[in-house]
Formats: C-alpha cells, structure tokens, sequence
C-alpha cells in the first residue's frame, strides 16, 4: 500500500508540473485528489487492512495529500502569475503608435440659430417667455382673435388631441398667457416647438421651432416694429441686410405685414436662392390687434404693441445655405460635420 500511494504521488507531482493551462491542472486535480480521485479511492480501500496497517496508511495518505496540495498551490501560483504577465503585455501602451484624436462634437446648425437669435433679442432688451406645446382652443384661437371659420382651425392643420385640446401650431399661444400674468410694459421673445400637419418636404415638417416676439408700451409704434426686425436682421446675417415689408393679414394683428430679408447670398442682386428677386419671405409682424389687448384686460387706448414670428428652420437655411430642411433632422454626421 505505502509503493502504491509513493507512486501515485510521483506520478500526480509530475503531471501537476506538467501542466500548462488551467483547464489541464484541473483535470489533474481531479484525477488524483478530486471526490473520485485516486488518493480517495485508496482511503475506501484501508478498511479492508489489519488494524494495525490502518492508522500507518491513513498517516501516510495525509501527509501525501497534504504534500500533492504544496506542488499544487505552486504550479497554480506560476500559472496565475503566467496569465498576469500576458493580460500586462497586452495592455502595455506603445507610446510609439500614431494617437487618435478623440471625435468631437460640433453645435447643430439649428440650435446654433436659435440661440444666436435669442442673444440678439437679449440684447434688445427682450426677455424670454416659455409656454406649454398643448393648448386648448381659448388660447390657439379666441383669445388670438381667430374667426370662428377659420381654416387653420381645420384637422387638416392642426393635430387635435381632444375637441378642445391640440398641439400648438405657433408660439402666439404665449403672448396671451404672458399678458394675462404680466402688465406693461411687455418685451419678451417666445422660442419653441409647434407642430402643423404638414407634409415633409424640402421646406415643410410636421415639427419646427418659432420664436415669437412681442413689444407692448405707451406709444409703440409700426416704426418700432420694423427698426426691432433691422437690429436682428443685421445681427444674423450682417450690417448690409434690409428688411422689407409687404401687407398682409392675421387675425392678431392689425395692420399686418410680412416681413423679408434681402438675400444674403448675393446681397439683394437676385441668385437661384432668392428666385431672382433679392429677397427672402421670412414671417409676419404687425401691430397687435386692439381686441387682443382686451382679450387680457389692457387698455388699447393706452397701450400699443407690436408682434412679430418667424421660424427658426427657415432662418438657419438661409443663414448656412441649406436647401433641405429634412438634412437638419437627419442626424447624418457627414452633414453636421460641415458647421
């Protein structure tokens, strides 16, 4: 017995010494000193040994058990610290290598504009003014003075959510709900989303951002109006720009205009951009309608105001030369990467 448990641990010492990967210590592991291994089978085997024999086998198996136990710990140390060495060399940093430059990122376009636009109104003296993105009929159109026929008031253009609830489709709603809180004087700008059911296009979505501005004082006049619209047109697009008004209608203002840049790509000579006319249709302004002023209790024989609208996609496709309002929503890097 005491040969064959000599022999054993000779053969098992070699083949833990043998052993290169984890994968083949453990198998020797298991082989000799796992729960079917080879030194537990001749453990079972001492009961079938004198009673004299039994405790010097038993001693013996302890000792080559502990002594199988020393070798392994060791070839499991110089495995471990093998595998340390590799996952090191494979980490070490070649300082000699070409660095990478780390990708990053750039202003889009859009949200360049809308705050280049807030800045200038900012410096104005206008605040800003936020409002919800749902609104209820009162505030889309009674209060804004809209006839009771209005076509904008059809589903083919506004996204109703109830009878009385719709997703705003300007950010006019925001001038009653800061005139109802706040008394004159009133100079604020309102930026934000609004959404119109609008096929997409090349120049329309069913999403885009206006910002609304609005001026309310003893003696504001239509000059005021157009001397406001000059300072922002110079201010986004340089000293040379004009602004042009044409007459028009809405409901919220009377009189009414819409207002258009002299083109900023061949400075009012007529190009492919402006169609040959020099100008640039941008939005609509005019003095805010007396019955607007009553609508949130204001006086319009004291106070005037004027109100103007623009959105924000056409100004940063004329600012940058973009003929597609849908590459501003396209989320193709190769495009952002141009600003």
């Amino acid at each position: 017995m005491e040969e064959t448990l000599r022999q054993m641990q000779a053969e098992a010492e070699e083949a833990m010494r043998a052993a290169t990967t984890q994968q083949a210590l453990d198998e020797v592991r298991a082989r000799y000193l796992g729960r079917k291994g080879r030194l537990r089978q001749i453990r079972q085997s001492i009961g079938q040994l004198s009673e004299d024999e039994r405790p010097l086998v038993g001693q013996l198996c302890n000792d080559v058990q502990k002594a199988l136990e020393r070798v392994l710990d060791a070839r499991q140390q110089e495995l471990d610290g093998a595998a340390s060495e590799i996952a090191q060399a494979s980490e070490t940093l070649d300082v000699t290598l070409p660095g990478r430059a780390p990708r990053i990122g750039r202003r889009h376009p859009l949200l360049d504009v809308i705050e280049t636009t807030v800045d200038i109104f900012l410096g104005l003296g206008f605040q800003v003014a936020e409002g919800p993105e749902v609104e209820n009929h009162y505030y889309s159109w009674d209060a804004l003075n809209y006839p009771p026929d209005h076509p904008a008031m059809d589903e083919q253009m506004t996204f109703y959510i109830a009878d009385d609830v719709m997703m705003r489709s300007q950010t006019s709603t925001v001038q009653i709900r800061y005139m109802q809180s706040h008394e004159p004087p009133i100079r604020v700008v309102v930026p934000g989303r609004c959404f119109r059911r609008d096929t997409v296009d090349a120049t329309h979505c069913h999403t885009f951002h206006q910002i609304e501005g609005l001026l309310v004082d003893e003696g504001v006049t239509m000059s005021d109006l157009r001397g406001t619209l000059e300072a922002f047109a110079r201010g986004m697009y340089g000293e040379s720009t004009r602004v042009r008004f044409r007459p028009d209608f809405f409901p919220f203002t009377e009189p009414s205009a819409e207002f258009a840049l002299s083109c900023a790509m061949c400075g009012g000579d007529g190009c492919r951009v402006c169609s040959n006319t020099g100008w640039l249709e941008v939005g609509g302004c005019g003095m805010v309608d007396p019955n607007v002023l009553r609508n949130v209790g204001y006086d319009p024989e004291r106070y005037t105001g004027f109100a103007f609208g623009f959105g924000l996609e056409r100004i940063t496709m004329l600012r940058h030369a973009i003929d597609d309002i849908r590459l501003l929503y396209s989320g193709d890097m190769r495009f952002l990467a141009q600003f």
